[in-house]
Formats: structure tokens, C-alpha cells, sequence
């Protein structure tokens, strides 16, 4: 594999060891001099991408991020090695793989290892791994599942701390806009295109561009295109937004919002903007059952992907927890991979669309339990070994002994830092009207964020356009009356 990707470019040769290893193993070197990124096993799969685009950003080429986050991986205390176990098959490890290899090429004393975990089945199991990406530290789990560079910065700067000289934040602004969009999914894309396209100065602050679609496999109720996945509509979003000239502001978590007629956007890390108006599509993220070791077991039985981490259970025996759409669409995946698959329901019946019932019904090694209140993930130290749920019938208490737990149950809200800024629901959502207002003039939301029902992509686009329409009408009404 690795001739051919050398024979594409002359600049790309292979220089072979002397060392014998039981497993193929390489490194990536710039003039001869090791640049901080290795692979044991062979990156194909998902991560022949990871390969591709390792060897391009050693050479400088691709996108890096921006100076506000190459100046936070600068500052991280080092030495600092990582290793990040994964799965060929796995569709999130890539991106963790991929932002470590670029953190190596930006810091002075980072190294980094994707290792194939099918390679290393005894270090798989002395670290009880039992999802990917499972990112390794001096031989302690720090992560496991899918995340962003964002979300990856934040975690190394709480293991390794960070050189205070070179991470003082400074205060940064960026400028001063008629409309700012915060969340980068379809809301989000579709209020700031229809913004940009009345002639307003805009910009789209996100953490990434796609948002929850990224996560998302199958799509196939996006009226028109009879079938796409997230990945791919995550570009075409991204592909639209770059038609117009909206200022896109990436990688980016908002801290607060300040009142005034110019209304101030505090990010994290010290940056700020400044909005007459504000559209929220900040979307929402994986609901946890939060109880008793949950936390403790995630990535040692305890899962939110059943794409990823389902072949870790190859005939075992798992619970999905959730009835909807998303639970009953992980069971009907799972059963094909494990043995066993138990589906828990909180409700006297399940809420997925009836197709999905139909399918799952049709499948001999499924079963499911309703009216089950998840109470406790019981685990030995290492894994899960059981769960505990009561019955809401009778109240009684039951155990259920298991290799592992998919949480499929719906989604939470992103409106941490509008909680004492906007009127929210008793869900934590933001209430709006018919036309996306909250209760704060000049203020708007949109998609999975509000009060509107049904969490749908074809809904989301629908509302962020209405959105940007309301704001542009009630600027026009303004200046009108003014």
C-alpha cells in the first residue's frame, strides 16, 4: 500500500528499517527528520483519508486551523504522547485521528499513534477499550467516542495544562456584522444564506459546519434526494454557504451574549463580535441517561454509536436504551453484528415511525422491554457487566447481565450560555413564535434548538429561512417606523 501511494508523487519515497516488528508500522518524516505522526496497523478503510492527509500537511498543504487555535496547541505543556485506538470500520475515528496528527505538526514535543486496535487485542483488553476512537495517555483512557478539534484542545489542555506565557488570551475583535449566526447545521447554513442574500453583513459562527448532521449515517427523508449521508450533506452545506460572502467563523464555542442594540458575541479563549441581529441554530447534542456509572463506563460498554463501536460486540449480548427513531434504527443494525439486542423503552410503547417497528419485529434476536427506567450501568472496574432498570408497572427492580449499553434517547438542547439571556422552556429549549422570535428584540432561533416541533433537517432548513425573513422584515419595519 504504502509503494503505491509513494509511486503517485516523486516527492514521496519509503525508506525502510532494519528493525523486525510482528506488526507493520511506519512513521512519516519530512527531510529525513520525524514529524511526530505513527501508524501501527495499516490505514485502510476510513483512515487510508487520515494517511493522505497526513502526508499532505507535513508537507504544508491542506487546511490548519486558525491562529486562535494554533496559538492554544502551542501553549500545551509538553512532552505529550498519545496513542488513539481504532477501528477501520469506525466513521468518527478519522477525525480524531487526523486533528492529533495536526496538533504533532504544530507543537514542538507532540506525538501521536494511530494504532488499528484489531492489531493489539491484549492492550485492547488490559485497557478494557470497548469503543472507538479511544485516545490513550501514559496508558490511561482521557477519551472515547466522537469529537472535534475543538473538543479535543479543551480535553489536553485539562490533562497536560498549558505554558501560561504563551496562552494569555487576547482580547480579539472581529468585527461588527447586520446579522450573526451561531450554529453551523442546516438552521444555521439556511439562515445565513438567506441573510446574505438580502444584502446584510453576515457571519456563521460554529463549532463545525453540519453540526449534528455530521454524526448522522442515512438520510432519506430530505424531501428530493431519495438518499444522502451526513458527511456528504455536511459539504453541500458548506459548498452553499462559500457562494456567498458570509463570514465563516469555525471551530469557535460561544461564551455569552450582552445586550444593546449592537449586541456583543463573547467566545471562549477571549475573541468577541458585535450583531444588530442574532439568529441561534445551535442545535443539540446527545441526551446521557445520567445515572450511576454511565460516565465511569463510557467507552468500556458504555456507547452513543452503534456504527463505531457495534463490532467490538460480534455475538454478544447489548442493550439499546431509546424507542424512537434513533434507538430502534441502532437495534436494527446491532442485530446483524451481535448476538443478543434488548430494546428499553421509558413509554408504553415505542415512538419510532412504523416502518422501522415493522423491521425491527421481523427480527428473531431482538426483544423489547417497555415502561423500563434505566436506574444504574453496573461494571466490575474494567466493563459493564450488567444493567440495572425499574419497572414503572410495579416499581420493581430487575438486573440484566450484558457486554454493553447504546444510549439512544433523543437529544438535549445547546442553550447553556443563553440560560439567563432568553426565555427557555422547561426542556431547555428556546421558546419562539411563529416566526422564530424570542423574547429578546433582535434575537431569533431556529431547528432543533427552539420550541418548534419535530427535530427534522428539512424542518431546520424551513425555520432558519423563516428566521432570516423575520429578521430582515423586522429591520426593514424598523427603520421604516424610525
Amino acid at each position: 500500500m504504502l509503494q503505491d501511494v509513494a509511486s503517485s508523487s516523486p516527492k514521496i519515497k519509503i525508506q525502510s528499517s532494519s528493525k523486525e516488528e510482528t506488526i507493520p508500522q511506519f512513521e512519516i518524516l519530512l527531510n529525513g527528520q520525524p514529524k511526530g505522526i505513527r501508524f501501527k496497523g495499516i490505514p485502510g478503510g476510513h483512515e487510508f483519508t487520515s494517511l493522505v492527509i497526513a502526508i499532505l500537511n507535513v508537507d504544508g498543504k491542506g487546511k490548519f486551523p486558525d491562529q486562535n487555535l494554533i496559538s492554544r496547541i502551542k501553549s500545551l505543556k509538553g512532552p505529550i504522547r498519545i496513542k488513539t485506538y481504532i477501528s477501520l470500520s469506525c466513521e468518527n475515528c478519522p477525525d480524531v485521528v487526523q486533528a492529533l496528527n495536526q496538533m504533532s505538526l504544530l507543537h514542538s514535543d507532540f506525538q501521536h499513534e494511530m494504532i488499528d486496535g484489531g492489531y493489539v487485542q491484549d492492550e485492547i483488553n488490559l485497557l478494557g477499550i470497548q469503543g472507538v476512537p479511544s485516545v490513550v495517555v501514559n496508558g490511561k483512557l482521557i477519551h472515547s467516542g466522537k469529537t472535534h478539534l475543538l473538543d479535543l484542545i479543551e480535553k489536553l489542555e485539562g490533562t497536560f495544562g498549558t505554558n501560561k506565557d504563551l496562552s494569555k488570551n487576547v482580547t480579539q475583535d472581529l468585527g461588527t456584522f447586520d446579522v450573526a449566526v451561531i450554529g453551523g447545521g442546516p438552521a444555521g447554513v439556511s439562515a445565513a444564506i438567506y441573510s446574505v442574500r438580502k444584502g446584510l453583513k453576515t457571519a456563521i459562527l460554529a463549532e463545525r459546519i453540519g453540526g449534528q448532521v455530521q454524526d448522522t449515517r442515512g438520510i432519506e427523508n430530505l424531501i428530493s434526494v431519495p438518499y444522502t449521508e451526513g458527511p456528504q450533506l455536511s459539504n453541500q452545506l458548506r459548498q452553499h454557504l462559500q457562494a456567498y460572502p458570509v463570514t465563516v467563523i469555525e471551530q469557535r464555542r460561544v461564551k455569552k451574549l450582552e445586550k444593546g442594540d449592537k449586541k456583543k458575541i463573547l467566545l471562549e479563549g477571549g475573541e468577541f463580535l458585535s450583531a444588530e441581529n442574532i439568529i441561534i441554530t445551535s442545535g443539540a447534542k446527545w441526551r446521557e441517561l445520567q445515572v450511576e456509572g454511565e460516565k465511569e463506563y463510557l467507552g468500556r460498554g458504555v456507547a452513543y454509536c452503534p456504527h463505531c463501536d457495534g463490532p467490538f460486540y460480534k455475538g454478544k449480548k447489548v442493550v439499546v436504551v431509546g424507542g424512537g427513531n434513533s434507538g430502534v434504527e441502532a437495534a436494527i443494525d446491532l442485530a446483524g453484528i451481535v448476538g443478543e439486542v434488548i430494546l428499553f423503552e421509558f413509554q408504553d410503547k415505542l415512538k419510532a415511525d412504523r416502518v422501522l417497528v415493522d423491521k425491527l419485529n421481523s427480527l428473531s434476536n431482538i426483544s423489547v422491554v417497555l415502561q423500563a427506567k434505566i436506574t444504574r450501568v453496573i461494571g466490575n472496574g474494567q466493563k459493564v457487566t450488567a444493567i440495572e432498570y425499574q419497572d414503572r408497572r410495579d416499581d420493581n427492580l430487575h438486573k440484566i447481565d450484558l457486554d454493553g449499553i447504546f444510549v439512544q434517547i433523543g437529544l438535549l438542547p445547546n442553550t447553556g450560555f443563553v440560560k439567563n439571556f432568553l426565555e427557555l422552556s422547561p426542556f431547555g429549549e428556546i421558546i419562539v413564535d411563529e416566526k422564530g422570535r424570542t423574547n429578546q428584540p433582535g434575537v431569533y432561533a431556529a431547528g432543533d434548538v427552539t420550541t418548534t416541533p419535530y427535530k427534522q433537517i428539512i424542518i431546520a432548513m424551513g425555520e432558519g429561512a423563516k428566521a432570516a425573513l423575520a429578521a430582515f422584515e423586522d429591520r426593514m419595519y424598523k427603520k421604516a417606523s424610525g
